[in-house]
């Protein structure tokens, strides 16, 4: 029966693939302050605008700046500032209420890929009034233009700033729902490296590790194109280059800035090209424990990419030449057992560890049935996996030491 589920799923990936080049794809366009969002407004006739965030962007004040701007330029808005670190449908929700009632006309996202992804998922609700954000999870459910879009990063790693994507969680059933469709992909992408100074060292390593997961899972796919493996590859290195850096000095300008055009780099050729496994794996583990995306990523990818053997030795071994981390001299598979050790001597420098705490053995199943559903047929990853084959790495990426 595996078989036949290969073979279908194989069949969509090529239909998608063939598609790509009249798909609507589309670009934000890069400000690299937000002293631009002054003019970018008016331009777009946005007399009031919703910014969604969380406490902690507010908290640190990273949401000043942006505001002073609106101010200067007599632009009203308001502040949602209840994104939680895996956005909820109640947070869509309430965030559209405040939407409604200051009488919104466009959407600033200011934050992680939480807070895009919330905003996202609030002009997907403006545009369709009467949908519910499950409805419109999976592929292409949002077609109609949503509302002026402008997102801010605080972090270097997410990407979301260009991606159709956007994840909502149910907090009832411990369900994510994915939402993919072009209209969700930001009109402005603020790229002001000095937004992200301030980002704590680990939420730094995260996040960049999840821009390299972007990066990688991009790259070793089955949909690529000459453009997306460019940008993969630029990716890899400048996460290589300047993530520990970043990591190390919060104010080291260049490496803020470098990371910042690494993750909108990734995020460009996920886009594109898609995630896999990995990202199927920490949506299971983010909508069951709450467990952050960047961190779930950064721990299950060098597991993921062992597993897939030789079918990823070629790809990974020109990911380690971009990293600097293997030579052509060195064959395909120890070009690929570098890049992966790399990856983990990366982790444990940042202070990421190689397994998570809390994984039950009894959700195990459950998340491994709801990860294979979202990666097949969609993600079009080089070595196609069954149920029994996640449950796997479950295991492999759960620390029994401290589970009770």
């Amino acid at each position: 029966m595996f078989i036949l589920k290969k073979i279908g799923c194989r069949i969509f990936q090529l239909a998608f693939r063939a598609a790509l080049p009249i798909l609507p794809y589309r670009e934000p366009k890069i400000l690299d302050s937000c002293e631009a969002l002054g003019d970018v407004c008016k331009s777009e006739t946005l007399s009031s605008v919703l910014l969604v965030t969380d406490a902690g962007i507010v908290k640190n004040g990273l949401t000043a700046f942006p505001e002073a701007v609106l101010k200067k330029h007599g632009i009203t808005y308001a502040i949602y500032d209840g994104t939680q670190p895996n956005p909820t449908v109640n947070n869509v929700e309430e965030a559209l209420t405040l939407y409604r009632r200051h009488g919104c006309r466009g959407l600033i996202a200011i934050g992680g890929g939480s807070a895009m992804d919330c905003a996202k998922a609030v002009g997907a609700r403006v545009a369709y009034p009467k949908k519910a954000v499950g409805s419109m999870g999976g592929v292409l459910r949002v077609l109609r233009r949503i509302p002026t879009l402008i997102a801010i990063p605080t972090t270097a790693g997410t990407g979301s700033e260009t991606t159709l994507a956007a994840v909502i969680t149910d907090p009832a059933t411990h369900h994510k729902y994915a939402m993919m469709s072009f209209p969700l992909i930001p009109h402005y992408a603020v790229l002001d490296a000095s937004l992200t100074y301030t980002l704590p060292p680990h939420m730094t390593a995260t996040t960049g590790m999840d821009a390299l997961t972007h990066a990688v899972e991009a790259y070793i796919g089955r949909s690529t194109t000459r453009e997306t493996r460019r940008l993969a590859l630029e990716a890899t290195a400048r996460v290589f280059q300047y993530l520990k850096r970043a990591y190390a000095n919060g104010r080291d300008h260049e490496a803020r800035e470098q990371m910042l055009h690494a993750a909108y780099q990734a995020g460009v050729a996920f886009s594109k090209s898609y995630v896999g496994y990995v990202h199927a794996i920490a949506h299971s583990l983010g909508g069951r424990y709450g467990t952050p995306h960047g961190l779930a990523n950064a721990v299950i990818l060098p597991y993921v990419l062992q597993s897939y053997g030789k079918s990823v030795h070629k790809k990974l071994h020109r990911l380690g030449m971009a990293a600097g981390v293997c030579t052509a001299a060195d064959g395909f598979e120890e070009g690929a057992r570098k890049f992966i050790a790399a990856i983990r001597e990366m982790n444990a420098d940042l202070g990421i560890p190689d397994v998570l705490t809390g994984i039950g053995k009894e959700d195990i199943p459950a998340m491994a049935r709801h990860a294979e559903k979202e990666a097949n047929p969609l993600y079009p990853v080089p070595k196609l996996m069954t149920q029994a084959e996640l449950e796997s790495l479950y295991y492999q990426i759960a620390d029994w030491r401290k589970t009770k």
